[in-house]
């Protein structure tokens, strides 16, 4: 039996009605979507109480929110496994983007690749200064791979500068707090870790109510809203030449395409297929490789 993460409802005060729910890896130095954590998130997902006033999504790390995917996963399974488990896991990200309340993550720390992809998967994100400075972005195109789970088309809709964050989803550069925080990235800021639940709670006390009828099965936030769409595709245009010199850059512009002309799930088969695609090719497996040579040295 699957094991549910942590929840827990305020009951009484201001904040009666919300629930937050704390993803967690036990016995790791930090939480990493692997299949485990994906299959207990489903499972506390699909037992939420449904007449909550809001969901807050933190970590129960002190050290990070989530530090990004399974990557031993993604270099070793065979493409059709990976396929699938891109899939599955994007499909349990999807369950947030469904849920009838308003929704916010609560990062405290470094939040990268699907870490990040499954934050902006909330209707809101809410963070506050790590104890260091801390790093939040796309990084796979530095592994020579693309994001899996809609990082492409969700970056750029969050981001004050469209430009800036396709040119950083296609190179795999992450920013830091401060530099999330300046950009926009964030809805709201809390002073530090002990008070970032609470403001995330009041920043759901202070959005409309949401309805399963107001859900499309897309997050709030991503580019084919209306007056989003038209500011991404012109940065597109703007920096489609510089970001298709690599593999990574055009498949982040092909998930972008796709996104703007096809709709939300067209983006993620775009993300998924190349994906598997570029992790591999020569570059990807290389990458990947020396990713964990190095970090073996350490």
């Amino acid at each position: 039996m699957t094991t549910p993460l942590p929840f827990h409802r305020d009951e009484s005060g201001p904040f009666a009605g919300i629930g937050v729910l704390r993803v967690e890896s036990p016995g790791k130095p930090v939480v990493v979507l692997n299949m485990e954590l994906v299959d207990r998130l489903e499972a506390s997902l699909n037992a939420l109480p449904r007449d909550l006033r809001g969901l807050v999504l933190a970590s129960a790390s002190e050290r990070v929110f989530i530090a990004g995917a399974d990557l031993k996963a993604i270099q070793d399974l065979s493409d059709s496994d990976l396929h699938r488990y891109l899939a599955r896991a994007g499909r349990v990200y999807g369950l947030i983007a469904k849920l009838p309340y308003p929704t916010v993550a609560a990062i405290n720390g470094a939040a990268l690749g699907g870490g990040l992809e499954l934050a902006m998967h909330c209707d809101g994100l809410v963070a506050c200064p790590g104890a260091k400075p801390y790093p939040v972005g796309l990084p796979e195109a530095g592994l020579s791979i693309c994001p899996g789970w809609g990082g492409t088309n969700l970056l750029a809709a969050r981001l004050q500068d469209a430009a800036k964050a396709l040119t950083l989803t296609a190179t795999g550069q992450t920013m830091m707090f401060d530099e999330a925080q300046t950009g926009g990235l964030f809805d709201a800021v809390a002073p530090d870790a002990s008070t970032l639940i609470d403001a995330a709670m009041s920043w759901l006390v202070n959005q409309p109510a949401r309805t399963r009828d107001d859900r499309d099965g897309a997050p709030f936030r991503w580019i084919g809203r209306p007056g989003t769409r038209a500011r991404v595709f012109a940065a597109l245009e703007q920096v489609r030449d510089a970001i298709v010199t690599t593999g990574p850059g055009k498949a982040v512009a092909l998930a972008v395409d796709a996104g703007l002309s096809k709709g939300w799930d067209a983006a993620l088969e775009v993300e998924q297929r190349e994906l598997v695609r570029l992790r591999s090719a020569p570059e990807g497996k290389a990458a990947i490789a020396a990713f964990f040579e190095k970090a073996a040295k350490k």
